[in-house]
Order: C-alpha cells, then sequence, then structure tokens
C-alpha cells in the first residue's frame, strides 16, 4: 500500500475508532433514560422543548452561549444530537435542505434514543464507504462549516460533538438523581 493510501486508511480508522468510543459513551448514558429525567429542568431556566398543541415538541435556540442561558435539560440535549447529526447527513449525503426548524424533538426518551441510533448507523455506514479522495475532499464538509476544510474535519467534529452531549447528558442524569434522593422517592421537583 502506498504511503499517502496507508496514512488515509489510518486516518479512516483513528476516526471510525473514536466514533465507535463517543458510541459507547452515549449509549452508556442512554440505558435507562426515563421520559422524566429527560423532561426535568436543573436550573430556573435554560434550553428546553415545548410541546405544541399539534404535539410536536419544538426546542427553544440560545441566542447567545453564555452560561448565564442555564443549564440545558437532558430532552434538549438529546434533540441537539438529532439535529447536528440529522444537519451533517443531510447537507453531506443528502440534499442540503434540510433546516433547523424541521427538526423536533421525538417526545420521549427511548424514541429520542431509537432516533440517535438510526443517525448512528447511517453515518457510520457512510463513513466506512468513504474512498480517500473523499475524506480529504473540501466538497463533502458542508455543514457545520462555512469555509473549505477535509471531510475528515467534519467526521472529527461529529466525534467531538457526540462526546460532548453525552457528557452534557450524564452530568445531567448525576444532578437529577441526586435530587431524587434528596428528596426521597419520586422524581424531583421542577425548577419552575
Amino acid at each position: 500500500m502506498a504511503g499517502s493510501q496507508a496514512s488515509t486508511e489510518l486516518l479512516k480508522t483513528t476516526l471510525l475508532h473514536q466514533l465507535d468510543a463517543s458510541w459507547r459513551l452515549a449509549t452508556y448514558h442512554f440505558r435507562g433514560l426515563t421520559d422524566a429525567e429527560c423532561l426535568w429542568r436543573p436550573g430556573p431556566w435554560g434550553l428546553h422543548v415545548n410541546q405544541e398543541p399539534s404535539g410536536l415538541w419544538r426546542p427553544d435556540w440560545p441566542d447567545h452561549e453564555r452560561y448565564d442561558i442555564g443549564p440545558p435539560s437532558i430532552a434538549w440535549l438529546t434533540w441537539h444530537i438529532i439535529y447536528w447529526w440529522s444537519m451533517a447527513l443531510d447537507h453531506t449525503f443528502g440534499g442540503g435542505e434540510l433546516k433547523r426548524e424541521n427538526i423536533v424533538w421525538p417526545g420521549d426518551a427511548l424514541s429520542a434514543f431509537v432516533f440517535i441510533s438510526h443517525l448512528q448507523e447511517q453515518w457510520r455506514g457512510h463513513l466506512q464507504s468513504l474512498s480517500s479522495e473523499a475524506l480529504h475532499s473540501v466538497h463533502l464538509s458542508r455543514f457545520p462549516f462555512e469555509d473549505e476544510r477535509a471531510f475528515a474535519d467534519g467526521v472529527a467534529w461529529v466525534n467531538m460533538e457526540l462526546t460532548k452531549n453525552a457528557s452534557e447528558i450524564g452530568y445531567a442524569r448525576f444532578l437529577y438523581a441526586v435530587n431524587v434522593k434528596k428528596l426521597g422517592s419520586g422524581a424531583p421537583r421542577d425548577t419552575d
């Protein structure tokens, strides 16, 4: 195998291993996740999902990313994974027409996990079939980057984003569990 081909295969293998490690962390924090945990708000305000009269769950969208925006709910975090992964898939391997406003939260913990699992399977399948040219191509990098970057940068971003959101879900589950224990059996009080 030529040197550049070998280094591309090593890069692809490394990115897939990172994805697998991030996915293991995510599935660990999804195991046993309840609707009550998803809909609990860890602070008096923060990003959340809201059910419309139609039954659709729409997410809040931040005006800024400062800390005073408050901690997001797990429902919002799971929606966020669905958002960026759906956008990355559509803008990389699809028509590139999907918009944030078209992405809603599925409505419960299990449905969110099933949806995210499906996105992970699609993403991994696409990555496994990539040629070395595609991995280095700037033509596939249309989300989240606006500048010309190799698609490998986008793959690394997905891995990082999944790890970040999975960690945030795990941390919120710790907070929820402590609140349940502090208040005795039953769900913690809503902070609203």
